[in-house]
């Protein structure tokens, strides 16, 4: 952080206070030119409530915003747009059926002689992206672009509108490996151009890698701010949740039991010759770089997808499951990546959520049994320890933390015997992720048998009993938990990330 590093926007002492919750309590914060300031804290820290207030969204309680030395009033977001503010979300928000340039230009569209300038729309737009490098043609529909292509589009657009300020939250949530790569080079880029970027991501080693100062936020509370330089992961994580999290990943192993799950020379469109057995009271780890096959695999055990050959057993009975009804009928459970998409109806409360896998078991007749409804979704509520105002809350407005218990109540609903959790912890908060592994703790003490698909290593090497490695949809090995370390006791992730690379191990 330089001495001659201009500050662009400054919040000052804000508090927001809703009816009977107070979201943030005299919380100060600003962003310097040229500096990437990483904003931190679990689900409910205050971090949105924070950025909405910035962005003109909510009107605070109390406290003052300064931007370029100025104090800011609001009367709305075309306000703080105005001032030179933009924010990339990670639910991007876009006209899909219109054009990259109809999107730039969307709500104020150039005319000349009566007529829209569609020349101009198309020619501007495309001098903003290939200012940025971003190959894309302004005159494609945003619809056909890739959820990382809209991304770079949604940076494009707010550029275009002389914003200086921006915020990215959870950007890398959706993306892929490559892509992930390409918005790092976009920020970085940003950042030499002298922009402000206000970082909040619940990745720590994307803080490390991309951010320079990072400030930490506690139950709407400012708790400190610190040059990323002179702080450490265990650090921050213990300003987040409060306490010190020594081990992440220091869950009670089960003894393992039987031969629950066997996969037997499966092949599918996107794997080949796949076979392991899962045991009761075991986490079975699945890791391997994009495109590698994992999700796939599981999908056809579960029934989402067809395989083409090969064989699937539970308890040593073969089983061909067609649908996902039929994987629910045998006992299986699969927390899909895409939580939102394929996982939850986020309109629906939470009571129906829960429910929406086994409601046969509460009916007779077609006719529901409401009373047994509620005192379901009560009882996982208050098992999973799940936040949330009451059962009928729509889940769509739930943290990501508590979505993903939802989704687990779901599953034990059910009384599945098989669970498949793929990137059970994307888009979750540090203390939402103990939560879960806890939860996954609990499981196997039960003797449940779990695949865990975790594209981040130390926490798939962390869990896991035995982890199976693929390249290009092919198995590398199956390495027992005894060898996921070094003599010094270090995880041994070289040894994995080559055979996830499809190096030959000596």
């Amino acid at each position: 952080m330089g001495p001659n590093q201009k500050e662009l926007a400054r919040m000052e002492n804000i508090s927001m206070e809703f009816p009977g919750v107070k979201a943030l309590d005299g919380v100060s914060f600003n962003v310097l030119e040229g500096e990437i300031h990483a904003l931190v804290g679990e689900n409910g820290a205050g971090k949105s409530t924070l950025i909405k207030v910035l962005m003109g969204v909510y009107t605070p309680t109390t406290g003052t915003l300064y931007i370029n030395g100025k104090q800011a009033r609001y009367r709305g977001p075309a306000d703080a747009i105005a001032q030179g503010l933009g924010a990339v979300y990670q639910d991007i928000t876009m006209a899909a059926h219109l054009t990259v340039g109809e999107n730039f230009f969307l709500g104020h569209l150039p005319v000349k002689g009566g007529k829209v300038d569609w020349k101009r729309i198309f020619a501007d737009s495309q001098a903003t992206l290939d200012d940025l490098k971003i190959n894309i043609d302004s005159r494609t529909l945003v619809r056909d672009l890739t959820i990382g292509q809209q991304e770079m589009v949604s940076i494009a657009k707010i550029i275009h509108q002389k914003a200086n300020v921006i915020v990215f939250d959870e950007p890398t949530a959706l993306l892929t490996n490559e892509e992930v790569e390409i918005l790092f080079n976009l920020i970085g880029d940003l950042k030499k151009r002298g922009f402000g970027i206000i970082y909040i991501s619940h990745r720590m080693e994307e803080i490390f890698q991309l951010c320079d100062r990072v400030t930490i936020l506690k139950n709407g509370a400012y708790v400190d701010t610190l040059n990323v330089s002179e702080t450490n992961e265990k650090e921050l994580v213990s300003l987040m949740v409060g306490r010190s999290v020594e081990d992440m990943y220091g869950i009670k192993h089960a003894q393992r039991g039987d031969v629950k799950l066997e996969v037997r020379n499966l092949t599918g469109a996107r794997f080949k010759d796949i076979s392991f057995q899962v045991r009761k009271g075991e986490i079975f780890g699945m890791f391997g770089l994009i495109g590698a096959g994992r999700t796939e695999i599981c999908r056809a055990i579960f029934g989402a997808d067809k395989y083409e050959s090969g064989e699937v057993l539970i308890d040593g009975k073969p089983v061909h499951n067609r649908k996902p009804l039929d994987g629910i009928h045998n006992s299986i459970a699969f927390l899909t990546e895409d939580r939102r998409k394929e996982g939850l109806c986020g309109q629906l409360s939470v009571m129906r959520n829960i429910n929406l896998a086994s409601y046969p078991r509460i009916a007779k007749n077609g006719v529901i049994n409401l009373k047994k409804e509620a005192r379901r979704a009560e009882q996982y509520v208050d098992s999973l320890s799940i936040k949330t105002p009451d059962i009928e809350f729509r889940v769509r407005n739930l943290s990501g933390g508590n979505q993903q218990k939802v989704v687990i109540g779901r599953w034990m609903c059910c009384d599945s015997d098989i669970f498949i959790f793929d990137e059970p912890t994307v888009g979750v908060d540090v203390g939402a992720k103990v939560e879960i592994y806890k939860l996954i703790e609990g499981l196997i003490a039960d003797g449940k048998a779990v695949i865990l698909i975790s594209s981040y290593l130390p926490e798939v090497m962390g869990l896991s009993d035995r982890l199976m490695v693929m390249y290009e949809g092919k198995q590398t090995g199956i390495i027992e938990r005894d060898e996921f370390y070094n003599a010094d006791g270090k995880l041994r992730e070289d040894v994995v990330l080559g055979m996830a690379a499809g190096i030959k191990q000596e």
